[in-house]
């Protein structure tokens, strides 16, 4: 036992002597480096037979090493501060998660006592615990008729009966349309009158002017999507294109000026607001409930949709408008029903009817966000790129344009002027050649929306491969651009080549044209 207890210190010892020869060593050597007589003497010493650019470069060595020095003190210095200033944040944190868990401890204590004041005064009430009576919305209060003291709600059959009001507008709506009286519809006139009508009307009465072949696009992207892109420089008629076509239908366009703080849905449809017992309701809201009690051509316009993220608050109706049943388009708007909401509200759902569309404007600038591929695939781009001519044209009043009538128009375009058997083989040899050659599908979504494009595009005056072309160009070749270009200019120059092999000389001018601009791009 002896020799162990001798081996064991005599090992500890020399192990101890490693450190404390490593603390002699960095000591002796932080001694060495400022050891400022040595460098004096050694100066001294070789200094006597100095010349004149001896003494500068000496000088110059001096001043370099001294900076060199207080550069390390002054980084160690730094990285000290920041390391405490760190430990102060992680400890300052943990203060703060700690208050956080202890403001939920007294939050959870004050719910408790809540709950137990309220089955006190339903107990008063002479009503059993748990018979339904309930707050009218997450612990609010109805008033006693005798005693103004607050007493809860009673809810029958899942509704909250109360004489409290929280849709104040879309009971107005509803009151409005108890009296409502629909207007004599022109249901004579077909897509190419509506587009002759609207451009004279825009022209004599508006001093509005487009071209013909921009209100082909837009009645034609209004019987492929319920969301249409107007995008372009500024001046060119985005925003007046849907305000001038409500005014010529007699029904205002409802105008949403996107803000770029819009992060979510409410900003579009208003929110529940718990203080006041009210809903925030927006025009939106109003415009789309209203739409379900007539038969007009809503428009509502999302003006600058693009200063905030599309798919932040335009989500939600996203998602709806790509379900293929019409009658699923609900919108949830609040979570339990009140005994005085307005009619057409089911079980705190708006009903998205088929008679409204969104039309959004778009700016391409520093200020703005791109336009994602999912909000692209499931709208129609319109581009309006120069400001319209002025022309002559008759005085020609506004009309009263039904939705039916409207509807019907499309159907009967899409059974008379379907895309030629021709037409559609060539699209589907194109859909291989870009497959094989840039690794891009066009996709069914696209592909439909062709097919309802097209016969309508044609109805109003159009020609059916201008429509296929205006296509390819906004929905198809658009997602070139998210590809690396700089490797793909001569698939670029075949494709060019292949559109004319294949649709003919002249022919496909817009897609051409945009895919000429890609490849000038790099």
């Amino acid at each position: 036992m002896n020799e162990f207890l001798k081996w064991f210190f005599e090992f500890i010892s020399e192990m101890l002597k490693g450190y404390s020869e490593i603390v002699r060593g960095i000591g002796h050597g932080i001694k060495q480096i400022f050891n400022i007589k040595n460098y004096i003497d050694i100066f001294k010493q070789h200094s006597q037979n100095y010349g004149a650019l001896s003494w500068v470069l000496s000088i110059l060595a001096i001043i370099i090493v001294v900076a060199v020095y207080v550069l390390i003190i002054l980084m160690i210095i730094l990285g000290i501060r920041k390391y405490i200033r760190f430990r102060h944040s992680i400890v300052s944190n943990e203060d703060l998660l700690e208050e956080i868990s202890d403001l939920q401890r007294k939050v959870l204590k004050m719910t408790k006592e809540k709950d137990e004041i309220m089955a006190m005064k339903v107990s008063q009430m002479g009503l059993p615990a748990g018979s339904g009576a309930l707050s009218l919305a997450d612990g609010s209060m109805a008033a006693d008729a005798e005693g103004g003291e607050a007493a809860p709600a009673v809810v029958e059959s899942g509704v909250v009966q109360t004489t409290e009001q929280r849709f104040s507008k879309l009971i107005e709506v509803d009151a409005f349309y108890k009296e409502y009286a629909p207007p004599e519809y022109d249901n004579e006139i077909d897509l190419a009158g509506i587009c002759e009508n609207f451009r004279n009307f825009a022209c004599s009465i508006m001093h509005l002017y487009y071209e013909p072949k921009v209100i082909w696009l837009f009645l034609a992207g209004m019987a492929s999507t319920k969301l249409i892109i107007l995008q372009g420089i500024s001046g060119t008629g985005k925003t007046s294109l849907p305000y001038s076509f409500g005014k010529f239908l007699q029904v205002d366009t409802t105008i949403a000026s996107v803000q770029p703080s819009w992060r979510d849905r409410t900003e579009l449809f208003g929110y529940f607001n718990e203080f006041t017992k009210n809903f925030n309701e927006t025009e939106v809201l109003k415009r789309i409930y209203s739409s379900g009690y007539n038969n007009d051509i809503n428009l509502i316009l999302l003006d600058e949709m693009n200063i905030a993220r599309v798919e932040y608050y335009f989500a939600e109706m996203l998602s709806i408008l790509e379900m293929p049943n019409a009658d699923e388009w609900e919108l949830d708007i609040v979570p339990n029903v009140w005994s005085t909401d307005p009619v057409n509200l089911d079980k705190g759902k708006i009903r998205i009817p088929q008679n409204i569309w969104y039309i959004g404007t778009a700016n391409n600038d520093d200020s703005t966000f791109a336009i994602s591929d999912k909000v692209y695939d499931r709208a129609q781009p319109i581009n309006l790129d120069s400001k319209g001519v002025a022309f002559d044209a008759p005085d020609t009043p506004p009309m009263n344009l039904g939705f039916d009538h409207l509807d019907k128009l499309f159907r009967e375009a899409f059974d008379k002027y379907p895309i030629s058997q021709e037409n559609l083989k060539k699209i589907q040899q194109l859909d291989l050649w870009v497959i094989e050659k840039l690794r891009v599908a066009f996709g069914n979504r696209i592909l439909k929306q062709m097919n309802l494009f097209v016969p309508v595009y044609v109805a109003c005056g159009g020609d059916e491969l201008d429509g296929i072309d205006y296509i390819l160009a906004t929905k198809i070749f658009r997602k070139f651009e998210s590809l690396n270009l700089a490797m793909l200019r001569e698939e670029l120059r075949e494709l060019c080549v292949y559109m004319t092999k294949t649709f003919g000389k002249n022919k496909m001018n817009e897609s051409i044209a945009y895919l000429e601009r890609l490849q000038k791009l790099f």
